[in-house]
């Protein structure tokens, strides 16, 4: 199998990558996740221009690509700068799940979308889901021709800046079934919508959300009726992607500047990268993030399989992979550096807080890994 990428993959990943360290170093990265938006306005516009969120989508929906190589492209270069613009839960979460099941009149939204002029996001999580997707208590009643949204959702990223959600909600069935699941498109501005944003661990924005008896017409339903577990299966699957991607991004980072430090720091009149003990711990984070490369490869190849389960094994094994490693690499880092590794002012610190959130988000390393054991036995 050819893994290597296209030349327009390439143009991409070299065009991301000068744009990332002129215009997005690591003090700009800081005053934006100072700034209540949680984002840049100007910088999201611009990396629409450069084609990064085109990218994510399928030439069908006005993209560029949209296949696994493409995120994980797209992402790893994003990893790389600690980028907080809404590619996750605009393009890839909400995008994904328009893409996959919109109609006419909600696939006319992702052009805003890909032109950088739109932001949603996907309000899936909830208190008592723990990473399961069917676990959904929101409930979404049918009176006369209207839907009528009632419950709670968590950790909706960015949802406060965001003008429209793609809300999971229960028409049928109990929490746990697979039927019965369903999604809708809810513009934030809706009355009956509430949106409480806070600041997260890793320097972004992100928002509980509270329907109380929030009215929708029946347009406002995206797929069929209680079949939006396939659809969530899908954007889901493309951002576990979009978060190895970014992980192994930023662990590349990380690498770089502990082999930096490793090389220039000198204890007893020599360099400390220069200690055997040094070398070999270094050799294995190496090892580990070659690893990991290889999985993320692996889930990329495999996000396009027809076959359910060859797919999703290889999501849950590169999800898995990543957290271990993720991990690991933070740790071992931090360790190499010594106390300057935990000061605020180095970003060393600020990469290993992203890898820790990454690995909570959209399922962590245990549930990946008895996802993983559970789809093999299926």
């Amino acid at each position: 199998m050819n893994f290597t990428h296209t030349e327009d993959r390439r143009m991409l990943s070299a065009s991301l990558g000068r744009f990332i360290a002129d215009r997005y170093d690591f003090d700009t990265r800081q005053k934006i996740s100072r700034n209540p938006q949680g984002y840049s306005p100007n910088r999201w516009q611009s990396f629409a221009d450069l084609g990064a969120i085109g990218a994510l989508f399928a030439e069908r929906h006005g993209g560029l690509g949209g296949t696994g190589h493409d995120i994980s492209v797209v992402f790893e270069a994003l990893g790389r700068g600690l980028v907080l613009e809404p590619f996750l839960p605009t393009a890839v979460l909400a995008g994904s799940a328009i893409a996959h099941a919109g109609n006419d009149d909600q696939l006319s939204l992702l052009p805003a979308v890909i032109e950088g002029t739109l932001i949603m996001s996907l309000a899936h999580e909830e208190a008592q889901t723990h990473y399961q997707p069917e676990q959904v208590r929101t409930q979404a009643v049918r009176e006369g021709a209207h839907w009528v949204l009632q419950g709670r959702k968590t950790m909706v990223m960015l949802g406060h800046q965001s003008e429209l959600l793609v809300v999971s909600a229960r028409t049928s069935g109990q929490p746990g079934d697979a039927d019965g699941l369903s999604l809708f498109v809810v513009p934030t501005d809706t009355p009956g919508v509430r949106v409480r944003p806070f600041p997260t661990a890793d320097g972004g924005r992100a928002a509980d959300v509270a329907l109380n008896g929030v009215v929708l017409p029946p347009s406002a339903l995206l797929g069929e009726l209680g079949q939006g577990l396939a659809t969530l299966e899908y954007a889901m699957g493309r951002g576990v992607l979009a978060l190895c991607a970014e992980a192994l991004g930023a662990m590349e980072t990380i690498k770089a500047a502990t082999v930096g430090y490793l090389q220039t720091r000198r204890q007893f009149g020599k360099p400390i990268g220069s200690f055997q003990a040094l070398q070999h711990r270094m050799a294995t984070v190496l090892l580990e993030i070659e690893q990991a490369r290889s999985a993320v490869i692996n889930a990329a190849a495999a996000l396009d399989e027809p076959d359910r389960i060859t797919r999703e094994r290889a999501l849950s094994a590169a999800k898995y992979t990543i957290g271990r490693v993720g991990q690991m690499v933070a740790e071992e880092s931090i360790q190499l550096h010594g106390g300057i590794g935990m000061t605020w002012e180095l970003p060393l610190a600020h990469y290993a807080k992203r890898l820790v959130a990454i690995d909570h988000q959209l399922g962590d390393e245990d549930h990946h890994l008895a996802r993983f054991i559970a789809l093999g036995q299926a």
